[in-house]
């Protein structure tokens, strides 16, 4: 099968948080930025009918492709989103959701593994998808994982496993 079909068609597991942030960009993007823009190239077409050398209407137009993409995109993820219903989750196998405190010989760290959309390394939630959250699905506390990852192998021993 074409991977790009096959990419397409793919479960994307997300929180109801995760679901509902999207669900308020989409309606954000049509309700206020489709109009808004529309607006904009409108008046721009009305202060100069040379559309081909008419800078402000070939900036609109570019700004309301960038956000019809940007609607494509979140229709996608909303489409083949599986919210997971995280209040079911527990024990001490590290799955979607899972709170994982990890050491390393440098440091120690908190990851919450969330779906691809939630993911923001910043605030310590790493994807499903992330080498590292693939290396601890399935693990225990007290496991050792070990992650290739773009700076190198890295090991990690698993402290403790949490559901927030």
């Amino acid at each position: 099968m074409n991977k790009a079909i096959e990419a397409s068609t793919e479960r994307l597991p997300m929180t109801a948080d995760g679901y509902a942030s999207l669900q308020d960009e989409l309606r954000h993007r049509i309700q206020v930025e489709r109009p808004r823009i529309g607006e904009r190239i409108q008046d721009a077409k009305a202060d100069d009918t040379n559309l081909p050398e008419n800078a402000e209407y070939l900036a609109a137009k570019s700004e309301q492709e960038v956000n019809e993409a940007r609607i494509a995109q979140l229709q996608d993820k909303l489409a083949r989103a599986e919210v997971i219903d995280v209040s079911s989750l527990s024990g001490d196998t590290i799955k979607f959701e899972a709170t994982v405190t990890l050491t390393d010989t440098r440091e120690k760290r908190m990851w919450q593994i969330v779906g691809e959309s939630e993911a923001d390394a910043r605030s310590g939630k790493i994807s499903i998808f992330s080498p590292l959250a693939r290396a601890l699905i399935g693990k225990t506390k007290g496991a050792v994982v070990e992650v290739i990852a773009p700076g190198g192998a890295r090991a990690y021993q698993i402290d403790k496993v949490e559901w927030h």
